[in-house]
């Protein structure tokens, strides 16, 4: 697959009219980024450690750039049945909200654009341009690097996905809760990791425990309760505080949209920001089903990327939901084996037919 990114990148590159620093950051495919933001993660503060990972697995580079040179791209997006808001151009100020160090993002980007209008040179070290730009970004925000580090990675990314121009024109907005603007990343990644309290006597219970799942995702910010060992997609279900359909048509059921409940649609995909070892190990099927879905979950028992209708709960855990979903690991990935689960609904058998065909070859 890298020799054909490389392609892909350079077919890109003749097609827009690319500034030096872009053409720059598209010599790199998926994997030398992550590899890159592997390389960086301990210089990111741990409040936005996962979720900088968490990102970059919500806008897969080589998707996107199967789209971008596809001969028709509605078809193709058609075939992956892409669900929702999948395109970075549309959520430039907006895509990273749950970073920490989205309260930095006009800061960030500011350093960006003038880092990216002052580029000369074509073989620099992209680990070394992230310190460099992020090194700017802390010392306009007047904050540390380590808080600046994961936001620019993002930045640069997001760059890549959109362009310059449209970059640059962007507003920069910062969407934060004014309560939670000053409120220390410490303090964010103790409340992660706090467990709820079952009462005076609570260690004593082996029965009737409950969890808070704080979720943070596109359009709001809450939390609802999990029974002990109960998957995250029943406890969402039960979150009728808003009219998540109004706010996304793929939430039918709560605040995370969901299909099937037996990983079989793809739908209720949720990065772990906090908590991921409170969660159930990664059974085989949901391990192979997102590499169908091409989700990038990773080979740990109890990764950051899991399918919320699998993952139960032992303890308090924090995610954010992505604004879409689709159905593409064998073509942009490959090495995907075909799988067939019984849906549980009606509309999850009409969307597991659609799958079906998606994942075969033109």
């Amino acid at each position: 697959m890298m020799f054909v990114s490389k392609i892909i990148a350079k077919s890109i590159d003749t097609i827009f009219n690319m500034t030096t620093f872009e053409s720059f950051l598209n010599k790199f495919n998926e994997k030398q980024w992550l590899g890159v933001l592997t390389s960086i993660s301990p210089e990111i503060h741990e409040v936005d450690r996962n979720a900088a990972q968490i990102w970059f697995r919500f806008y897969p580079l080589e998707l996107f750039r199967f789209l971008q040179t596809a001969e028709d791209k509605e078809k193709a997006v058609q075939k992956f049945v892409m669900q929702g808001d999948y395109e970075l151009k549309t959520q430039i100020d907006s895509s990273h909200r749950f970073l920490y160090g989205h309260r930095f993002w006009k800061e960030t980007k500011d350093a960006i654009v003038k880092h990216a209008e002052t580029f000369q040179g074509e073989t620099g070290d992209l680990a070394n341009e992230i310190r460099a730009i992020a090194k700017v970004a802390a010392t306009s925000a007047k904050t540390s690097a380590d808080l600046t580090v994961g936001i620019t990675a993002v930045g640069l990314m997001t760059l890549v996905q959109v362009g310059f121009d449209a970059f640059k024109a962007s507003a920069g907005t910062v969407s934060i809760d004014p309560k939670m603007k000053n409120q220390p990343p410490s303090k964010i990644v103790e409340e992660r990791a706090k467990d709820d309290s079952q009462g005076i006597l609570g260690f004593l219970k082996t029965v009737n425990k409950e969890w808070t799942v704080k979720y943070i995702d596109d359009t709001d910010s809450g939390k609802f309760k999990l029974m002990n060992d109960e998957e995250i997609a029943s406890g969402a279900a039960r979150d009728q505080s808003k009219n998540w359909v109004e706010r996304d048509f793929r939430r039918g059921e709560g605040v995370i949209p969901v299909e099937c409940r037996s990983a079989a649609c793809g739908t209720c995909w949720v990065g772990v920001i906090g908590g991921a070892e409170k969660l159930s190990d990664v059974s085989p099927r949901e391990r192979k089903q997102m590499k169908i879905f091409g989700y990038n979950q990773g080979d740990e028992a109890k990764p950051i990327m899991r399918l919320a209708c699998q993952a139960r709960a032992e303890g308090a855990v924090s995610i954010v939901i992505p604004p879409w979903n689709g159905v593409f690991g064998k073509k942009i990935y490959g090495n995907v084996e075909d799988v067939e689960l019984e849906p549980a609904t009606t509309s999850a058998a009409k969307l597991r037919e659609t799958i079906s065909t998606a994942m075969k070859d033109e």
